[in-house]
C-alpha cells in the first residue's frame, strides 16, 4: 500500500516537472522564435514585387532561408546542430539545450505565418497609407503589423502547439519534458500508464494554447 502510494506521488512529481521543462522551452523557443520570425516575415513580405520596398534580391535570399528552415525535420535539426548547441549552452542535452534548435525551427515558422497574415492585408489599405506620406516604417509598423495583428497571433498559436509537438519529439534525444518521459519510463520501461498520461497533458496543452490564443486574437480583432 505505501510503496503504491509512494510511487503514485513520485510519477505525478514526474509528470508535473516535465510539464514545466516543456512550457519552459516553448516559451523561450517561442520569445527567440519572435525575435527572428517577426522581423524575417515583415522583410519577405515588403520586399516582394509591387511591395512598399521592391528588391527581388533580398526577397529571394528571405524567402530561401524560410523555405531551407521549414524544409528540415526537426529530429535532424537537432541531431546537425549539436555542434553549435553545445558551443552555446554547454551541453547537447537537457532543457536548455533544446531550445537551441526550437528556437531555430520556430524563425522559419514563424517568419512564412507572419509573411502569409501580413499578404492578406487589402492593397487599399497601404495605398491609403502611402498617399498620406507615410514612410515605409510607419507602414510596416502602424498598417502591416496592426491590421495583420489577429492573424499574427493565430500565427504564433500555431507556432506554440508545433513547439509543444518538437519538444515532445525532442525526447528522443535527450530533450527533458514530457517527451523524455514518455520515451525513458513510458516507452523503454514499458509504463503504459505514464505513457498515456503524458499523451493526455499533451493534449491539454495544446488544447489550453489554442483556446488562449483565439481569444486574445478575437481581442485584437476590431472587426470583430
Amino acid at each position: 500500500m505505501f510503496n503504491f502510494a509512494a510511487e503514485f506521488i513520485q510519477n505525478n512529481n514526474l509528470l508535473i516537472n516535465g510539464t514545466l521543462e516543456t512550457l519552459y522551452m516553448v516559451a523561450v523557443s517561442l520569445f527567440f522564435g519572435i525575435l527572428g520570425g517577426l522581423p524575417l516575415g515583415v522583410l519577405t513580405t515588403v520586399t516582394r514585387a509591387e511591395h512598399i520596398l521592391p528588391n527581388k534580391k533580398i526577397n529571394f535570399i528571405l524567402n530561401s532561408i524560410i523555405n531551407l528552415g521549414r524544409s528540415v525535420p526537426f529530429i535532424i535539426l537537432m541531431v546537425t546542430i549539436i555542434p553549435i548547441t553545445r558551443f552555446i549552452v554547454g551541453s547537447s542535452i537537457g532543457t536548455n539545450a533544446a531550445i537551441v534548435p526550437l528556437s531555430l525551427a520556430a524563425i522559419p515558422f514563424l517568419g512564412r505565418v507572419i509573411d502569409n497574415a501580413i499578404l492578406e492585408i487589402d492593397q487599399g489599405v497601404i495605398e491609403s497609407a502611402q498617399s498620406m506620406g507615410a514612410n515605409p516604417l510607419q507602414i510596416i509598423f502602424k498598417v502591416l503589423i496592426a491590421e495583420a495583428l489577429p492573424a499574427i497571433i493565430l500565427g504564433l498559436t500555431l507556432t506554440a502547439i508545433s513547439l509543444v509537438n518538437y519538444s515532445a519529439m525532442g525526447g528522443a534525444v535527450g530533450a527533458g519534458g514530457l517527451g523524455d518521459i514518455a520515451i525513458r519510463y513510458g516507452y523503454h520501461r514499458f509504463q503504459i500508464i505514464i505513457l498515456l498520461k503524458t499523451i493526455v497533458i499533451l493534449v491539454i496543452l495544446v488544447q489550453l494554447i489554442q483556446f488562449i490564443g483565439n481569444q486574445i486574437a478575437d481581442f485584437f480583432d476590431h472587426r470583430a
